[in-house]
């Protein structure tokens, strides 16, 4: 049975972004994702998607595609309300974060200093201290979930019951011995917050975050005029149960939140913001930077965590977000820091695969407006001159070749297996040099610098290390 395609689809782009959608690459790769998601909706017959791609701080293009209910075949549009779920532990990490930033809290804190009745058993007889920073990496060790079965009866527990149960239950692994995902350990930083705040979790989210991003049609744990109904996935026969309304309760501070793709734009924007905090820049850049750093890589080595936020590596791109998935609705952000650009995709359908069309649409439509944003390639800086430079240096470190390709100064070392892995001198506007490359080793980021004698180069400086010209 298929699911009816779009009753009605709508698309939105902020004013400071229109330049950016009229560009006919962007055009070209908007349809094509759009009859990609076709397909998907039709094939698979999923009841409804919404999908935005943002740019530096506005949503560029927004869309709804199929139905937030199919019995009334109400269609889907960007400010159409999802469960976000998993989603909320970035809020919860982002009000850790501000609670840190004014002094409140230290990310090596244990666990125990706020909450005093946390005690859950060790995984073996050396384990360490659980700190905050454990609880937002997931490498507490803690079990994944509080002690009762709610994601079978969907009932879900207090925060007193969780306080009284914990003590019965062992951790999984000791602290730092690996990624563990843990709904149980994004509970306890909720506690946390309110602990340290003197507000519950769930207003302290409401007036630190989302009031100050205008983040409006976003809500937590109630029920909201405008929510897409939830779907359990396709059956056999074609059929999909209908999930009612559930309160996560004190499991909030993991799963509690509301959005929507207009609101939850606000809220990738805010990751590209700079500066210091204050109004709806509500953390300083150096502390959002700070949140997508990986921290603690999965054993597989192919992603990681940082400070609530996922970072994967896919095609040799490094993208930040969250997954998220509560009965009948599942929900994934990326955005890539690099290129300042981030999709959201929500769908409420169990068998939606929201990661997947958030990989295809950050792939598409996203890399054609990375690229629109970046405008024509600037020429590279280039002064015959420099070709004086080029030549071989020598220090009790090793032999340096300079070597002009291009019209561009490349660094070799000449002893080194592969000719290809080469350092770019890059000229500044200052009119000074700075050695770059694709990895932070050797002295990428360091002024270099061409000493001249007599009117000839003799030394090659390179930050504190100089190496003697050899050869002219």
């Amino acid at each position: 049975m298929r699911t009816p395609l779009l009753a009605a689809a709508f698309s939105i782009a902020l004013p400071a972004q229109t330049s950016l959608l009229k560009n006919p690459d962007v055009q070209g790769s908007i349809r094509l994702f759009e009859s990609w998601i076709e397909g998907q909706m039709s094939y698979r017959g999923l009841p409804g998607i919404a999908a935005g791609v943002i740019h530096d701080r506005g949503l560029v293009w927004g869309r709804g595609f199929g139905y937030a209910d199919l019995a009334s075949r109400t269609p889907v549009t960007t400010r159409t309300r999802f469960r976000m779920a998993s989603h909320t532990k970035l809020f919860t990490a982002t009000a850790i974060l501000q609670l840190r930033d004014a002094g409140k809290l230290r990310l090596d804190d244990p666990v125990s200093r706020h909450l005093p009745w946390f005690g859950v058993k060790p995984a073996s007889n050396d384990d360490g201290t659980i700190t905050i920073e454990h609880l937002l990496t997931h490498s507490s060790g803690l079990p994944r979930e509080a002690d009762a079965p709610y994601w079978i009866t969907f009932r879900f527990p207090s925060y007193g019951d969780i306080q009284r149960t914990i003590g019965a239950q062992q951790a999984a692994y000791p602290p730092d011995t690996r990624w563990k995902y843990s709904n149980l350990a994004f509970t306890l930083a909720g506690m946390i917050v309110e602990k340290v705040s003197g507000e519950t979790w769930a207003d302290y989210v409401q007036r630190h975050i989302l009031d100050p991003l205008g983040m409006k049609d976003s809500s937590i744990d109630k029920p909201v005029d405008g929510l897409a109904t939830g779907y359990g996935r396709r059956m056999p026969d074609g059929s999909r149960q209908k999930m009612d309304f559930m309160d996560t309760r004190g499991i909030g501070p993991a799963a509690g939140l509301t959005s929507t793709v207009e609101d939850m734009a606000k809220f990738v924007a805010l990751q590209f913001g700079k500066g210091k905090a204050g109004g709806a820049q509500i953390l300083a850049g150096a502390t959002l930077r700070e949140m997508h750093r990986v921290r603690v890589l999965e054993n597989n080595w192919t992603r990681g965590n940082g400070l609530g936020f996922a970072v994967s590596r896919i095609k040799d791109k490094v993208y930040v977000g969250h997954g998220g998935s509560l009965a009948g609705y599942k929900t994934h952000t990326y955005f890539s820091p690099e290129d300042r650009v981030g999709v959201v995709v929500l769908t409420n359908g169990d068998d939606s695969r929201p990661a997947q069309i958030a990989e295809k649409l950050i792939q598409t439509v996203g890399a054609e407006v990375a690229k629109a944003a970046r405008g024509p390639a600037k020429p590279k800086l280039w002064n015959p001159a420099w070709r004086r430079y080029a030549g071989l240096y020598r220090s009790i470190w090793g032999d340096t070749e300079v070597v002009e390709l291009n019209n561009q100064l490349v660094m070799i070392d000449p002893a080194s297996d592969d000719p290809t892995d080469q350092l770019r001198i890059e000229p500044q506007p200052s009119g000074s040099f700075k050695l770059e490359g694709p990895s932070g080793g050797a002295s990428v980021g360091e002024r270099v610098e061409f000493i001249e004698e007599g009117g000839r180069v003799v030394r090659l400086r390179v930050g504190q290390v100089e190496s003697v010209r050899v050869s002219k």
